[in-house]
């Protein structure tokens, strides 16, 4: 696999983390199944080879649009390769979608959309473009042209959720919603309502992922003797806790986890 990350302009960067892409070459691989685990970021999604399908928990397959908005996840996806993979991707911040569209983002959370739903016309002439382009370089540049244009067009006063949401991450998902709505003096329920438009999880839901994917990285990395000490470095009450966010989140317990084969979800972690 050949995964590539590009940076996003200065005019993008409080919006996109960074754009991302896949490639297998240009052998046909075997179906290849992968757990995908929440991260707290929404993708902006273009299949230019082949698709991807995705299964639900009594394992009913559903093939993936050619290009989609996929929101926020609360729990794990299973996805598997159909073919040659080739995919470009625009990784979100937490509330990084919501200066591009109208619509409330947490209409989009744990589904995919069709770029048609969410921008219509434009949605159709973007895939058009991204899926046309010669290479990943010339899909930056158009998916750069687009999303600026998106960011003129949209009035949104986002200021109030990336402040929570920066402050979520600096702490590691530790600060409480009464401490931040105190700062920004606003009204907890007004802040947490604001919080779930744009980021499409509430704040208590996106501090128990970025605590989550702070362990998974611990774990990755083996940084820690034992669970009970990562569950405590993560940010955890104590290890019960841990492992029931653990399984919440990925269907396996911690060491499960090692067993599987879970190449993929490196793609797709909170970094």
């Amino acid at each position: 696999m050949d995964y590539k990350v590009y940076t996003p302009s200065d005019a993008l960067s409080k919006q996109v983390r960074y754009y991302w892409s896949l490639e297998s070459g240009d052998d046909v691989q075997a179906p290849e199944s992968h757990r995908i685990f929440p991260d707290g970021c929404i993708e902006l999604i273009f299949h230019y080879s082949g698709l991807f399908r995705t299964y639900d928990e009594i394992n009913n397959a559903q093939t993936q649009p050619l290009s989609f908005v996929h929101g926020q996840l609360t729990s794990f996806i299973e996805v598997e390769s159909t073919g040659v993979i080739g995919i470009f991707s625009v990784r979100f911040n937490p509330a990084g979608l919501k200066p591009f569209t109208d619509t409330p983002v947490q209409d989009f959370t744990d589904i995919s959309v069709d770029v048609r739903e969410i921008w219509g016309e434009d949605g159709t002439l973007l895939e058009k473009e991204m899926l046309g382009a010669a290479n990943n370089e010339e899909r930056v540049v158009i998916i750069e042209s687009f999303l600026l244009k998106k960011l003129e067009a949209v009035s949104f006063d986002n200021s109030d959720v990336e402040y929570c949401v920066d402050a979520m991450l600096k702490s590691e998902g530790t600060v409480s919603i009464d401490k931040l709505a105190d700062e920004l003096e606003i009204g907890k329920r007004q802040l947490e309502r604001k919080f779930i438009a744009a980021v499409g999880l509430s704040p208590k839901m996106l501090a128990r992922i970025i605590r989550f994917q702070n362990t998974l990285q611990l774990i990755e990395k083996k940084e820690f003797t034992n669970f009970t000490n990562v569950a405590y470095d993560g940010g955890f009450y104590d290890q019960a806790h841990f492992i029931k966010d653990f399984k919440e989140f990925t269907g396996l317990n911690p060491k499960q986890y090692f067993s599987e084969n879970l190449e993929m979800v490196k793609h797709f972690t909170f970094e």
